[in-house]
C-alpha cells in the first residue's frame, strides 16, 4: 500500500530513514511547487487569452471605437469652477490670434510713440540747456570785458562827436563863404 501523502504525527516513521526520507519529502514538495506553478501559469495565459479575445471583439464595435478615441484624445480642460471648458472652434482660435497680433502692434507703436516723445523731449531739454549756457557765457564775458566795452564806446562817441563838429565848421564856413559872396554881388549891383 502506498503512502498517504497528509503527514503523520509520530515520528517513530521517519526515524528510521533519516537521510533519505528527508531528500525525499524536499524533492516531493518541489516538484509539487513546480507543478503548482505550472498550473497557475498556465491558468494566467488562459485568463490572458480569454481578455485579449474579449478586447479583439469589442475592438470591432462602435463603442469600442469612441473608446479609443475619447482615449487618444487628451482630456478636457477644465476652469477654476471645475466645469469641462468646450473646444474652441478654429475661428475662435484665429480671432484669438488676430487680436493678439494686434493687441501686439497697438503696443509696438505705443513704444514707438513714447520712444519719439522722449527723443523730443531731450531735445527741447538740450536745447533750452544750450540757450541757458550761451547766456551765461555771454554774460560772464560782458563781465570780464565791460571796462573795456566801456572805453571803446566812449571812443567811439568821442570819434562820432569830432567828426560832427568837423563837418559842422566846414557847413557853417561853407554859409559864411555864400553868404559874403552874396553881399559882395549886392554891392556890385548897387553901385
Amino acid at each position: 500500500m502506498g503512502r498517504s501523502r497528509s503527514r503523520s504525527s509520530s515520528r517513530s516513521k521517519h526515524s528510521k530513514n533519516s537521510k533519505h526520507s528527508k531528500k525525499r519529502s524536499r524533492s516531493r514538495s518541489r516538484s509539487r511547487d513546480k507543478e503548482r506553478k505550472r498550473r497557475s501559469k498556465s491558468r494566467e495565459s488562459k485568463r490572458s487569452r480569454k481578455r485579449e479575445s474579449r478586447s479583439r471583439s469589442k475592438s470591432n464595435t462602435a463603442a469600442a471605437r469612441r473608446e479609443r478615441e475619447r482615449a487618444a484624445t487628451p482630456p478636457e480642460r477644465i476652469d477654476i469652477f471645475g466645469r469641462a471648458i468646450s473646444k474652441r472652434s478654429a475661428v475662435d482660435e484665429k480671432q484669438k490670434k488676430e487680436e493678439e497680433e494686434k493687441r501686439v502692434e497697438m503696443e509696438r507703436q505705443r513704444r514707438i510713440r513714447q520712444q519719439e516723445i522722449e527723443e523730443r523731449l531731450i531735445e527741447e531739454e538740450t536745447a533750452r540747456r544750450v540757450e541757458e549756457l550761451v547766456a551765461k557765457r555771454v554774460e560772464e564775458e560782458l563781465e570780464k570785458r565791460k571796462d573795456e566795452i566801456e572805453r571803446e564806446v566812449l571812443r567811439r562817441v568821442e570819434e562820432a562827436k569830432r567828426i560832427m563838429e568837423k563837418q559842422l565848421l566846414e557847413e557853417l564856413e561853407k554859409q559864411r563863404h555864400a553868404e559874403l559872396a552874396a553881399q559882395k554881388a549886392r554891392e556890385v549891383t548897387c553901385m
